[in-house]
């Protein structure tokens, strides 16, 4: 079990070197369920909104819509305990709050590993950060 950060999707599209080769190959993991693969629905408004920055708004909608109907991704959703755990995580650790709804996701939800392109994961005693 692994939860995905945002990085993972923007990285397996924008980049073209052994970081998006490696995120391209997770996903290819999760979607064929060798790894079983959660994000939080937060994920997409990070995607589109990153996405949205270099893409044009056909590719945006195209990449929206794959996105949205990733095989076999579990999507979390966020609630008052989530942001009441990321609030926690958000003062323990100093993390931005968009990262401590996702550490706070994974740790609800008994995800034990991250994988994620952001280092500041490491400072989050709960989770391994799978590094990219």
């Amino acid at each position: 079990m692994i939860y995905l950060d945002a990085n993972i999707f923007i990285l397996s599209i924008l980049d073209n070197k052994e970081k998006g080769e490696h995120c391209r190959k997770l996903l290819r993991n999760a979607a064929s369920g060798k790894v079983v693969a959660f994000t939080s629905v937060l994920t997409w408004d990070e995607v589109v909104h990153s996405l949205g920055k270099y893409t044009s708004p056909k590719i945006l909608r195209e990449q929206s819509c794959k996105f949205l109907r990733f095989p076999k991704l579990i999507f979390l959703k966020t609630d008052l305990e989530i942001l009441e755990k990321a609030e926690e995580l958000r003062t323990c650790y100093g993390l931005k709050p968009r990262d401590a709804i996702h550490a706070a996701t994974a740790i609800i939800n008994k995800i034990p590993k991250i994988a994620s392109d952001d280092t500041d994961f490491d400072k989050v005693k709960e989770l391994k950060r799978v590094k990219i």
